[in-house]
């Protein structure tokens, strides 16, 4: 899906022009891959626009730089507000939110130290990320790809470098006839899609893979977790073997992007009878009913964005 412009990107502080958001060809990014990223959902609510859960995307970023030691000149508050103003600015609404700080123009070599650190926040318009109806669900694999082992690249930090490894999982899937490919760790356990977490119901039970599976802390997985709590669901974070995904009773994946989406089938087995769960649906109910407005937003996920005059995006 092409990316469609808007007219402002914040960069360092100040709105510019879409185009003129560019970076040299030697800048470190380019060359060895340092940045880190978050995805962010401005959702249209009867009340107006609002960023889900905007205080946990931002605090994710800064958790991410931190771990490669990256300097950032702006504050967690700073960077919430840097969106709020970018979404006014624009008045867009729907949208998809990419906060990225990456390390510019400077060092040629592998070590970063004296390259400037850049931080760039877009929106634009994007739909489903799966293109799935949420009554249907999706066809996915287990990939042949494993997810990054403990100490080698660190999967709690959301970093461009460890979306290589998503794209090897994510075009496999496709060339294969698959939406989506789930990969495991190097233990043999479930671990996650190319950018979405996984869940699994089995008896009842409420499972997803823990951090330690080389899981990204996935903020839309947090709030699965959240809403299955608040509704009695029991809930657990443990290994999950490759084979539970054919016995399940449900599967689903969570993310930013895939919001909460359902899996029909996993290497062309069907989940349960192949229709959407009982306990997804349960879920899907109280999550989208938050981010539509339908729903008392009990959590305070929502940022309120204020903007006067907005073009509506259909999505």
């Amino acid at each position: 899906m092409a990316i469609q412009k808007t007219e402002n990107i914040w960069h360092n502080g100040t709105l510019i022009p879409w185009d003129q958001a560019q970076i040299h060809v030697m800048s470190h990014v380019v060359n060895y891959g340092s940045s880190v990223f978050e995805g962010v959902r401005c959702y249209e609510l009867p009340s107006g626009p609002a960023i889900f859960r905007a205080e946990e995307h931002m605090q994710r970023l800064l958790n991410s730089a931190k771990i490669y030691r990256i300097e950032v000149a702006f504050s967690h508050e700073e960077l919430i507000s840097a969106m709020v103003d970018l979404v006014k600015a624009n008045g867009l609404s729907p949208c998809y939110i990419r906060p990225i700080i990456l390390r510019g123009y400077g060092e040629a070599g592998v070590n970063p130290i004296g390259s400037p650190t850049e931080v760039y926040i877009v929106n634009y318009p994007w739909g489903k990320y799966l293109g799935a109806d949420p009554s249907q669900g999706v066809d996915v694999c287990v990939s042949t790809w494993t997810r990054l082992a403990p100490n080698t690249l660190p999967a709690m930090a959301k970093s461009g470098a460890n979306y290589m490894n998503s794209q090897l999982i994510k075009m496999e899937a496709i060339t294969n006839g698959y939406v989506e490919g789930i990969a495991l760790d190097r233990n043999g356990y479930v671990s996650e899609g190319s950018g979405e977490n996984v869940f699994v119901v089995r008896n009842g039970m409420l499972i997803t893979a823990p951090l330690g599976s080389s899981v990204l802390p996935g903020i839309t997985r947090d709030s699965v977790l959240t809403i299955a709590r608040d509704l009695d669901i029991p809930v657990s974070e443990q290994g999950i073997p490759r084979e539970m995904l054919y016995i399940a009773d449900e599967v689903f994946l969570t993310g930013t992007a895939a919001e909460i989406t359902s899996v029909r089938s996993v290497d062309r087995i069907p989940v349960g009878d192949g229709s959407v769960g009982r306990i997804t649906k349960a879920i899907q109910k109280e999550f989208f009913g938050i981010i539509r407005g339908d729903r008392q937003d009990k959590f305070n996920w929502l940022t309120p964005v204020p903007v006067a005059s907005k073009q509506t995006v259909s999505v």
